[in-house]
């Protein structure tokens, strides 16, 4: 959650408060059962939590007698919580995607919701274990990797420093010891893991992953004014520009993703929408 800078409070207690105004902002109303259900408390110190909420914070809600519940106030101002469409979107896709179950989620009521499916990826937890174990120590793995260059797995020494997902599929960033170059693995294609050794690069000198590119898009131009109007407000553009800061080492990832990897003029206007208005990468920020 997006929390607003206040006072120093209990983490439990700011966290139980950050609750209380995400019901209110979302779903308009709050009872001691929500508290009770989502932090597992008593009867009591849910009735403390909601007392003194409502002592700070009076305007904020209002306790309805017939619905006995308190209902989100005329004046509702959130004091511990900056809602965000986005987040809320995330849950709603966290649930959706079986991340996390209903009852885990902050979200009481959930609007009939549908999103295009996305592939399993079949990273294997032990891979995921080994590969963030080398990142912490740090050190370099011996895997068996499956490439689409070779018809074969074969065997490489890397040096694992991060992880980068490109809205699919998530990769290790790592220092490759027999191209000596520093480059993606999909962890879905890591085979085997076998033997640990001695790291022989800086993941300072991975300067693809270090480095910032800003891309600038706007509205196609072929659009009518409705249109790029329209394009703006999606991607929130100002003055029909918006600026996407990504890293070097995944800017093949966000270009495909945003259907920037090819010639704007190969596909039509309504379909292609957006344009890559900077194009010159060199040397970082553009």
């Amino acid at each position: 959650m997006t929390r607003k800078k206040g006072k120093q409070l209990n983490w439990g207690v700011e966290r139980r408060y950050e609750f209380i105004e995400f019901r209110l902002f979302w779903q308009g109303r709050i009872n001691r059962g929500d508290l009770m259900d989502a932090f597992g408390v008593s009867t009591q110190q849910a009735s403390l939590d909601l007392n003194a909420y409502i002592e700070q914070a009076k305007r904020n809600l209002v306790y309805d007698k017939s619905l006995r519940t308190y209902l989100r106030g005329k004046h509702f101002k959130p004091k511990y919580l900056k809602p965000d469409a986005e987040e809320y979107f995330a849950q709603l896709r966290a649930v959706d995607q079986g991340l996390v179950s209903a009852e885990q989620s902050w979200i009481s009521f959930f609007p009939s919701f549908g999103a295009t499916p996305t592939p399993a990826r079949g990273v294997s937890p032990e891979t995921l274990r080994d590969v963030l174990a080398a990142i912490r120590e740090p050190s370099a793995l011996q895997v068996t990797y499956q490439s689409m260059s070779r018809p074969e797995p074969s065997a490489r020494w890397i040096e694992p420093h991060a992880l980068a997902f490109d809205g699919f599929r998530w990769h290790a960033r790592a220092f490759c010891q027999n191209d000596q170059v520093f480059k993606d693995f999909l962890l879905s294609r890591i085979v085997e893991v076998g033997d640990q050794g001695p790291v022989t690069a800086e993941p300072s000198a991975d300067e693809a992953w270090h480095t910032e590119v800003v891309l600038e898009i706007g509205p196609h131009p072929d659009l009518s004014d409705n249109q790029r109007r329209a394009i703006e407000m999606d991607y929130g553009m100002e003055s029909g520009r918006a600026q996407i800061a990504v890293r070097r080492a995944l800017l093949f990832y966000a270009l495909k993703r945003l259907g920037l990897d090819t010639d704007p003029a190969a596909r039509k206007p309504q379909d292609q929408q957006i344009v890559l208005i900077n194009t010159d990468f060199q040397g970082g920020t553009p």
